[in-house]
């Protein structure tokens, strides 16, 4: 097998560069080791865009994340992902935090957001009644938004198969050959794959990746983040994003409003040293409950419907680095890519494009480029006609499987046979919301797995939650 350049990753900024690259003659493949495509911190993040207003000044980061928000109000349009501009509040509640509002506006205004504003403690009541009344000011950051992380990814890498790209899942790359200072080929779990650039885009495993060709002279420790998802009528609701002074290792517990009408609440921030350890705890639960009461004392955290984690990869010595090599030819290598990466993934395919057109990649522009991709319909969303209508084309869309979220039959069989294809049950429940809802699957679950069954001519024994092996039976009872 060979192609001109070979992308390792297909988190968001896997995708996002894979994307951006099938908009050039080129033959482009992208390899997962998991199963689908999210990666790892792509399907286990705070699912916000942000401005880059609190990035360090100057950075390369900062470059990339404030180039690339003003940009997902079209790409969003043009690719049929949710996405919501509703803002952000910084609340100071302490004497402490109030001095440190100048710091934190000067920082935006050198990072080049110019939109953030102070708000007086009325003006916050106002558009939060159920802050800490204590409150003493804040800033107001319009433009952060919050977006559908999992249909991100998965429009992402459709677009680009459209566009004539290659998604190779539950495929994990074990070397990387090189000669005379210049990258070859990959080998991998299925095959050997000659490639003339290597994109490493690794997420949590890039040092790994790096070591293959001698450049890890860095390393990854996952900082775990664990999460609360509370149950859409709870009775204590945030309009806008709701953010805590940040510190210095971590940008805090926040709460806030997801894409389809949950609260989030979280996250923490502990250094691992196992990058699979995905385990929720009590300390760190309650280390949520605490901090986040400060800003909304109402929270009601016993309305969650689940708790999950999500790893984000944190280099040693820090910061984001996209670095080529003199005596490694074709070789890109990305790394630090930490919060920020869903919101700057956009812009990082763009900067890495541009570093292999100056390494010499032969970049025509493809004058026949897909640039929109339409989603399975959400039938939920749709008007009575529409429903109707959509009923008559399909009568699976009859078929109401996932109460809690309105998933039909329909909408799951469409995913199961979609460009980029779900073939477990945590990546229905990415695309549609199917096992999301509060039950979590204890209703629709079994149905999933028979449509699964069925549409991939095999036994239900055979169907995974998500990985090689994550069986979902293990054994007949009768």
């Amino acid at each position: 097998m060979k192609t001109d350049v070979l992308v390792i990753g297909a988190g968001a900024v896997g995708t996002a560069i894979t994307r951006e690259l099938s908009k050039y003659n080129l033959n482009v493949i992208c390899v997962e080791k998991r199963e689908d495509v999210g990666g790892d911190c792509s399907k286990s993040n705070s699912a916000i865009i942000h401005t880059g207003y609190d990035a360090s000044p100057g950075s390369l980061e900062s470059e990339l994340v404030v180039s690339a928000n003003p940009a997902y109000d079209q790409l969003c349009a043009d690719l049929d992902i949710p996405f919501s501009r509703i803002g952000a509040i910084l609340p100071a509640i302490t004497d402490e935090q109030f001095a440190k509002l100048p710091e934190i506006k000067e920082k935006a205004m050198k990072n080049k957001v110019y939109d953030v504003e102070y708000l007086t403690r009325e003006q916050l009541l106002q558009m939060e009644p159920e802050l800490n009344k204590d409150v003493k000011g804040g800033l107001y950051i319009p433009r952060e938004s919050i977006i559908d992380p999992f249909l991100f990814v998965v429009a992402m890498a459709e677009n680009a198969v459209a566009n004539g790209a290659t998604f190779m899942l539950s495929t994990e790359v074990t070397g990387i050959k090189t000669e005379n200072g210049k990258i070859c080929g990959a080998e991998t779990t299925a095959g050997y794959i000659e490639a003339d650039y290597i994109i490493n885009a690794a997420g949590l495993f890039c040092d790994d990746v790096a070591a293959m060709v001698g450049k890890n002279d860095y390393y990854v420790n996952p900082r775990k983040g664990q999460f609360y998802i509370l149950d859409k009528n709870t009775s204590c609701k945030v309009n806008h994003i709701v953010l805590p002074i940040p510190t210095k290792l971590t940008k805090g517990k926040l709460m806030c409003p997801t894409i389809h009408g949950n609260m989030l609440v979280g996250p923490t921030a502990e250094d691992l040293t196992d990058k699979y350890d995905k385990s929720t705890t009590k300390e760190g639960l309650d280390s949520i409950r605490e901090d986040v009461s400060k800003l909304i004392p109402n929270v009601r955290l016993g309305d969650t419907i689940t708790q999950y984690s999500g790893l984000r990869a944190n280099r040693n010595p820090e910061g984001l680095h996209i670095d080529t090599y003199e005596d490694l030819y074709g070789y890109v290598n990305l790394s630090g890519v930490r919060s920020t990466g869903l919101t700057n993934s956009i812009s990082v395919g763009s900067y890495v494009a541009m570093l292999l057109k100056n390494m010499g990649l032969d970049m025509v522009w493809k004058e026949n480029f897909i640039s929109k991709r339409k989603g399975i319909s959400r039938f939920h969303e749709l008007s009575r006609e529409e429903q109707d209508r959509l009923i008559k084309e399909n009568p699976l869309y009859g078929n109401i499987v996932c109460r809690c979220e309105t998933i039909t039959e329909g909408e799951i069989v469409d995913a199961i046979h979609a460009p980029i294809p779900a073939r477990s049950v945590d990546a229905i429940k990415r695309r549609l919301r199917a096992g999301m809802g509060r039950c979590q699957g204890g209703f629709c679950g079994p149905k999933v797995l028979e449509i699964l069954a069925r549409e991939l001519n095999c036994e239900t024994s055979d169907i995974c939650k998500n990985n090689a092996k994550s069986y979902m039976i293990c054994g007949k009872v009768k």
